[in-house]
């Protein structure tokens, strides 16, 4: 396990969301790392995972069978709440507002996506500050390096599946060249740490 110390000045100030993204391979270690989640986690959850616009999507319900957590695709205006997951829809960029309102767009791709794990992360960076965690993991092309650049700049944490170990490196590769992660871990770990550093916040 690779990691960075966090400044000591973030401690003490409870997470306020966690935001995954993921593309090629992303179900799988989807499924792996929510499902390390227990029921009750603390905070919400918003994930971005690259689907093909063309077809209807089943990917909350495949989830949802695996994991402990409720999982729905987003709604525009829903309000996330605790120990929810809130998968992006088909073809729109999901951003969190301050106070976890959920909005839906439908701007220009983003570097070829939409939705956008850098529009995502971008969000969630000005709506919570610190007190964000984003996760990229397995997925080709770069989306999410600029977005977790823009939470780490604003004191959040951000974690990336280890490249070396991922199923398609581009995105982790992408993430941790950009200098802004705290921990690049094998997928099997990524569910411990994320808990253990909400646990280490709110106790």
């Amino acid at each position: 396990m690779n990691h960075v110390e966090q400044d000591d000045s973030s401690l003490g100030q409870p997470y306020g969301i966690l935001a995954i993204a993921a593309s090629a391979g992303g179900i799988t270690a989807l499924t792996r790392v929510l499902g390390g989640l227990p029921a009750g986690f603390p905070v919400p959850v918003v994930v971005v995972q690259h689907l093909d616009p063309r077809h209807q999507t089943i990917i909350a319900e495949v989830l949802g069978r695996r994991v402990k957590l409720p999982v729905q695709l987003a709604q525009e205006g829903q309000q996330a709440e605790p120990g929810m997951i809130y998968v992006a829809p088909p073809n729109r960029h999901l951003l969190v507002e301050a106070g976890g309102r959920l909005t839906l767009s439908s701007s220009e791709l983003v570097h070829f996506v939409r939705p956008s794990a850098d529009l995502l992360f971008e969000s969630v960076a000005g709506s919570y500050g610190r007190r964000a965690i984003a996760c990229v993991l397995t997925g080709s092309g770069s989306d999410g390096a600029m977005g977790t650049t823009a939470v780490k700049s604003r004191g959040g944490t951000v974690i990336a599946e280890d490249p070396e170990l991922a199923e398609f490196k581009g995105m982790p590769q992408a993430t941790v060249a950009s200098g802004s992660v705290d921990f690049v871990l094998p997928l099997d770990e990524i569910a411990s740490v994320i808990c253990g550093l909400v646990e280490a916040r709110t106790s």
